[in-house]
């Protein structure tokens, strides 16, 4: 009878595994349509002005704002392009939903109105580096319009701890001003690379034309510059996102042409991703990723996966070429090569005109485990090209959303296989619980290659913590194990069921399952 009855127990784990296969089955691509708990607005009344190509950062748990450019009305100004630009900058220290103005645009000792350029963290200081203003000059051309765009692009460099006082760290890198460009901290290096002069001549009617970079330049001040590649094996390209995951500098998409000119290749968009660990050497990782090329797009990391939205897309309705066409779509890698689309609708998006580009985005981490920590972005752009619209300079916004994704579904929805990949590089090697499924203890191991401070929780199905068993520890190179025994933190049993065990342990971290049985 015993023989029966462990049977039968066996027979129906095998059946809620089968369930839940055909589950995963049928939800992965329901999952796509219903992240709508995942968006919040946060404010769309902050008080700084609609804006696309600002910048914001996160010091001191403190959100800065800063610079960008609002459209001006095309009854006006009928010049393509024409905006305010802005230096001003707002301190929010509530995540985003209420803000104050610490500075006011053309204050004196500060940077220059600008937009397009880029914003970074590094040993509690906040710089702004590059970008453009909008200018206008005379036309020589009677037969044209009276006046045309003629911007300056910017390579100054300027500090500040508290977004008050700033402090010109060089009024002249030696990389070429430029809009466009992008930025990350590396290492404790800044380093720079890519973008663009000139305005973009399928926007402004004509020339000059516009020169894009494939340049790299770090500095471990912002002042004193090193050149690690004149000519990264990348193409030039303005727009490309520069993002940090493990021991590697990832340059994710960009653009060499925002709407298309006659005679070459349209869209001008990549979506290509390469890798390097200096700066000088790069390493293609995938030459065309899963999803569609774009300009304007966000690229953050958040939980160990990279996660892609937003961007600008062109319209290829011969009979609607201003036809809004912005790409509907999140998407998440573990690796930068294999891509997962997790969602169709970015901020709640019904139509394509509600997808924004040219906005910003960071993560910020929440508590001390950082389960709290969520993506946040500011402002942006939903413009068409369609310059004979007298509204279309009204689709700019200056919104703050939180997107707070279950991550949890992306390793077992989505189809990406959450902890699987090679991670000896992050410094951890070997994760894994055993046995899987469990009654009623599983042991779950993992190598540190290194010393590192270490967390390790359980979670359940809903995302909450039910267990800490490593909360902070300092642990040696070598190979570690920790016991769960089946109970919450309060000691009490907790049903049966599939959870996760999360592992953080310097820059890595990754979830996996477990399932215990009763």
């Amino acid at each position: 009878m015993r023989m029966i009855f462990s049977h039968l127990r066996w027979l129906g784990l095998f059946l809620v595994l089968m369930c839940l296969g055909a589950t995963a089955a049928l939800a992965s691509e329901a999952e796509k349509h219903h992240h709508r708990d995942e968006w919040s607005l946060v404010t769309d009344e902050p008080g700084w002005s609609p804006r696309a190509g600002l910048q914001v950062v996160e010091l001191r748990n403190k959100f800065y704002l800063m610079g960008g450019r609002t459209p001006v009305d095309p009854a006006i100004n009928p010049v393509p392009g024409a905006s305010t630009m802005y230096s001003d900058v707002w301190k929010s220290r509530d995540k985003g939903q209420t803000w104050t103005q610490i500075r006011e645009s053309d204050s004196p000792e500060v940077w220059p109105a600008r937009a397009y350029f880029q914003a970074v963290t590094m040993r509690g200081r906040m710089f702004v580096l590059g970008g453009q203003n909008f200018e206008l000059i005379a036309n020589p051309d009677p037969g044209g319009p009276p006046f045309l765009p003629n911007s300056q692009f910017f390579n100054d460099v300027w500090s500040s701890r508290n977004g008050v006082d700033w402090t010109q760290l060089t009024d002249e890198a030696p990389w070429a001003g430029r809009a466009g460009l992008s930025a990350v901290v590396f290492r404790n290096e800044i380093y720079v690379m890519g973008g663009s002069f000139n305005d973009d001549p399928a926007i402004i009617g004509g020339p000059p034309t516009r020169v894009y970079f494939n340049d790299v330049w770090k500095s471990a001040d912002g002042a004193n510059w090193e050149l690690m590649t004149e000519e990264a094996p990348w193409a030039p390209r303005a727009g490309g996102v520069a993002v940090v995951k493990g021991r590697y500098l990832y340059l994710v998409g960009g653009e060499d042409g925002f709407t298309c000119l006659p005679g070459l290749p349209c869209p001008p968009y990549y979506n290509d991703v390469w890798r390097t660990r200096n700066g000088a050497d790069w390493e293609l990782v995938t030459e065309e990723a899963a999803w569609a090329a774009r300009p304007g797009h966000q690229c953050l990391v958040y939980k160990n996966y990279f996660v892609l939205f937003g961007g600008f897309g062109l319209s290829f309705d011969p009979d609607d070429p201003f036809a809004p066409s912005n790409p509907m779509d999140v998407w998440v890698s573990r690796d930068g090569a294999e891509w997962t689309m997790v969602s169709d609708s970015p901020w709640n998006a019904e139509d394509p005109a509600d997808i924004k580009y040219d906005f910003d985005a960071l993560v910020s981490r929440g508590g001390r485990s950082g389960f709290g920590s969520a993506i946040y972005t500011f402002g942006g752009d939903r413009e068409t090209f369609n310059f004979a619209d007298p509204f279309n300079y009204l689709n700019v916004d200056d919104d703050v959303w939180r997107f707070r994704p279950k991550w949890w579904r992306w390793g077992w929805w989505g189809g990406d296989k959450a902890g699987d990949e090679n991670v000896t590089a992050a410094g951890v090697a070997d994760l894994q619980a055993y046995p899987n499924p469990f009654n009623p203890r599983t042991t779950i191991s993992f190598s540190l290659l290194g010393p590192e401070r270490v967390n390790l929780a359980i979670y359940n199905i809903a995302g909450h913590r039910v267990r800490t068993l490593l909360g902070g520890s300092d642990l040696p190179a070598g190979n570690h194990e920790a016991v769960w025994n089946g109970k919450n933190q309060q000691g009490q049993s907790v049903p049966a069921g599939v959870y996760f065990y999360r592992l953080d342990a310097g820059e890595y971290t990754a979830a996996k399952r477990i399932m215990l049985v009763k």
